[in-house]
């Protein structure tokens, strides 16, 4: 269950990531709301992983999902590059995320 909580705080730190480039520096309200409440969630939900997690395996998951997560919706939101060199580095995170799971009891 730990990993699944995991899991959801990366997506809400996607979201809080995103939502950053929305509020246009902190000058839209909407927006503004939105990441922060999406940072709290995020926080709130690793705290709950780190109750059955190590630290460092959780911490290198939620910021790999917002990594991964981030740099996916930036190309498609934003119009980011998706050059080739670019998604084999965003595939080696997969692969660490993948990996710690893979090692990691729980």
């Amino acid at each position: 269950m730990a990993w699944v909580v995991l899991f959801v705080a990366g997506l809400f730190e996607v979201a809080w990531a995103v939502g950053l480039k929305f509020t246009d520096g902190f000058t839209r309200l909407w927006p503004t709301l939105w990441t922060l409440a999406s940072m709290a969630v995020s926080f709130a939900l690793l705290g709950l992983a780190l109750r059955a997690l190590p630290l460092g395996t959780a911490y290198a998951v939620w910021t790999g999902i917002g990594t991964v997560g981030t740099a996916a919706l930036g190309m498609v939101l934003f119009d980011e590059p998706a050059e080739a060199g670019r998604l084999a580095c965003i595939a080696a995170i997969v692969a660490g995320i993948v990996g710690l799971k893979l090692l990691t009891p729980g």
